[in-house]
């Protein structure tokens, strides 16, 4: 976290809106200039707490980080519904470590020969600055270990109940190689997107978070890339489209998962059902696996 995020969300969680409205008296003519990226992470932080919506100078100091191309610009200034979950951590429900817990708080994918058949025939799609994006809150984060994001394409569409670990297993990936048991799960946009929030929010066993503001960039550069979205299609139309997808979650007993820190398997299927994402990150750091991040 740099010391510009650490103030930002010290000041939005310690002063009032209004109190906070004497920082954007003057508006920016340069990105570079002093204060404006603090300015510009207080505004997203106030944004992540639903403070964000305000007239005035705020609103105009937005605007302008807008017209001046400052990252954080475009995001939404105010939280959006399908962000409920971010920084919330419910009692007694940690992060997803085994096979078994996973199967238990999502509703598995049963096994499926067509989909074993339809990995058979998936051809990878090299895309670095796609898989860089999606990467992205698990790199800022300093996780211990580059996750693995790779992208297929299939000749034929396919159903989405075939999204599972049948599948998986047929496709050429790291997080999957040896002979341990597997579980695939349907789950939620919300869900995925939490997960790619607290990635870069907590931080990893190797790095720190990075502050509400930049953690809630970076979970939206992932999720776009996971869908394959350009980064101008609005925020409202991105989620619209997140039903047309099949979100799904899975961890093994393979040499790349650990299951004692963090460990997060995550594949999607386009609309189109020709098309599917997969990321797989782990924060415990063994380099005798010989993991990387794959295009």
């Amino acid at each position: 976290m740099t010391r510009e995020t650490e103030e930002a969300a010290r000041l939005a969680g310690t002063r009032s809106v209004r109190e906070l409205e004497a920082l954007f008296a003057e508006l920016p003519e340069d990105l570079r200039a002093p204060g404006v990226e603090l300015r510009a992470c207080v505004l997203g932080e106030l944004a992540l707490i639903g403070a964000g919506a305000v007239r005035g100078r705020m609103d105009a100091y937005a605007e302008r980080l807008r017209e001046l191309g400052h990252p954080l610009g475009r995001l939404p200034g105010h939280p959006l519904d399908v962000e409920h979950r971010f920084g919330v951590r419910v009692r007694g429900l940690g992060s997803v470590k085994t096979v078994r817990q996973l199967r238990s708080r999502f509703p598995e994918v049963p096994p499926s020969e067509a989909g074993a058949d339809a990995g058979l025939h998936a051809l990878g799609v090299p895309d670095d600055a796609r898989a860089q994006a999606a990467a992205r809150p698990f790199v800022a984060g300093g996780w211990a270990r580059t996750p693995e994001v790779r992208f297929f394409a299939l000749p034929e569409p396919l159903e989405p109940g075939d999204l599972g670990m049948a599948f998986l297993r047929q496709l050429p990936l790291d997080c999957l190689e040896g002979d341990g048991a597997g579980v695939a799960c349907v789950t939620t946009p919300d869900d995925v997107l939490n997960e790619l929030f607290s990635a870069a929010y907590y931080g990893g066993v190797g790095g720190q978070g990075q502050g509400g503001a930049y953690a809630r960039l970076f979970a939206w550069e992932s999720l776009y890339a996971l869908m394959g979205l350009p980064a101008d299609v609005p925020f409202l139309d991105a989620v619209r489209t997140t039903p047309d997808h099949r979100w799904v979650r899975f961890l093994a007993s393979t040499p790349w998962f650990h299951h004692d820190t963090a460990d997060l398997g995550l594949a999607v299927l386009d609309p189109s059902r020709t098309g599917v994402a997969v990321l797989a990150a782990t924060d415990t750091d063994v380099t005798a696996s010989g993991a990387s991040a794959r295009p």
